[in-house]
């Protein structure tokens, strides 16, 4: 995979709205996420349509408790492999909320979020964790201080808080495909 200028060339660009300047230039933490909606369901493009802020509350009744929120990450992983791009990593995607890592707070601020369309207790796609391990290597080319001691997930920088990527998420394969 190519980033250039925060873009990764082999991404779908849907931009969102939801995200900010970096009030700082380190980029130093990657934060894996997943995402499903409604709940455990997958495809359909509600994601991608609640980072656009265009869910429609009328398609299923858990959107309208959602409705209100404005978040978005940098990347979806679909179930199909398919590489989704909201934000440009050269900015800050509105993904970790309430966070810490290392001692620091607010991981927005210095960390690339990426969403793995799933759940905690379903097992991702051998598709995800390819797109996944390539677009780990380019971001960590791209963005050096990302070293393997600096990729988390949602869970260990909001715990208590967020649970994801859950444990159906293998660590050992993922950080073997990175090498």
């Amino acid at each position: 995979m190519k980033i250039e200028a925060g873009r990764c060339r082999e991404a779908l660009w849907v931009p969102s709205p939801n995200f900010g300047a970096r009030p700082c230039a380190d980029i130093s933490l990657l934060v894996i996420h997943n995402i499903s909606l409604p709940p455990g369901q997958f495809g359909g493009g509600y994601v991608q349509r609640f980072f656009q802020n265009e869910l429609s509350i009328d398609q299923h009744p858990y959107f309208v408790e959602i409705a209100e929120l404005q978040v978005s990450s940098h990347f979806l992983i679909e179930r199909t492999g398919t590489l989704v791009q909201f934000v440009n990593m050269n900015d800050r995607a509105w993904h970790a909320g309430l966070s810490s890592f290392a001692g620091r707070d607010n991981c927005n601020d210095y960390s690339i979020g990426i969403e793995l369309e799933g759940t905690d207790d379903i097992p991702y796609t051998d598709a995800q964790y390819k797109v996944l391990a390539d677009l780990t290597k380019a971001v960590q080319y791209q963005y050096p201080a990302i070293t393997m001691d600096r990729i988390t997930g949602h869970e260990h920088i909001a715990p208590g808080r967020k649970t994801d990527p859950g444990p159906a998420f293998d660590w050992l394969r993922y950080r073997a495909d990175i090498g």
